[in-house]
């Protein structure tokens, strides 16, 4: 995962693009384990998602209403279209993740 910052993502909705990030915390023992989760299915997909410590965009937090972390977020024309905060499996991710690649 490519770790992305405010102007980053800022840059995704402006140009009405399509992204999937994942929003995290570095010292949350549940993100480090769906980071891992992440990556597999990173591998399996071939593509190459965001991931964005919230720490450091607590106005981007609130605008984009993240309730916890980990979250994954799904953009599609620059508008977040579907929250992932249960990271139960690869498979169930890998479900998720192909509907939108």
């Amino acid at each position: 995962m490519e770790e992305w910052t405010n102007k980053d993502i800022n840059e995704i909705m402006a140009e009405q693009a399509s992204a999937i990030i994942y929003f995290y915390t570095p010292i949350c023992g549940t993100c480090q384990v769906a980071g891992r989760m992440l990556g597999i299915v990173e591998e399996i997909t071939g593509s190459t998602f965001g991931k964005a410590d919230l720490n450091y965009m607590p106005d981007l937090a609130i605008d984009l209403k993240i309730e916890s972390v980990p979250c994954l977020m799904v953009f599609q024309d620059g508008l977040p279209v579907e929250k992932v905060y249960a990271f139960r499996s690869v498979p169930n991710l890998l479900g998720i993740v192909k509907k939108y690649l």
